[in-house]
């Protein structure tokens, strides 16, 4: 079965929402972990209907290293990101994962992706699923 891996942090309202839409067009083909930055983010996310989930720097550094997809803001490649949640050792470990990424340009630090349209999260999330996952979940 394969994994996709989705990374919040904060309240792990991103991530929850990225969950739902998954479950939605995937359902039960794949499993979902949910890594949290923090156990109340995780916690959101496992509400989501996540598979699995665990929170904190060891448990996503370890864990991103045996998934197919990981998914989660621009931020979970930031260094010390989402108010230093996202540590340096994440930032680094989620760049060099052999693991396909799928990032959201959405992020409150101070970094502007240029060339980028303002669209909502649900459409960025709907973009990401039809236009990235659809090969991924009919194999």
């Amino acid at each position: 079965m394969k994994r996709i891996c989705v990374i919040d942090g904060q309240g792990g309202g991103i991530g929850s929402t990225i969950i739902k839409k998954l479950k939605e067009y995937v359902g039960e083909k794949v499993e979902i972990i949910a890594l949290g930055a923090n156990a109340i983010a995780t916690s959101q996310m496992l509400k989501a209907r996540a598979n699995r989930g665990a929170s904190g720097e060891n448990a996503i550094v370890h864990t991103i290293q045996s998934v197919d997809v990981i998914i989660g803001p621009i931020g979970i490649i930031l260094a010390n990101a989402m108010m230093g949640e996202i540590t340096p050792k994440i930032a680094e470990a989620v760049a060099s994962s052999p693991a396909k990424k799928l990032l959201i340009p959405l992020t409150q630090e101070n970094v502007e992706i240029v060339g980028l349209s303002s669209i909502p999260l649900p459409r960025f999330i709907e973009l990401l699923i039809q236009e990235n996952l659809k090969d991924f979940t009919d194999k």
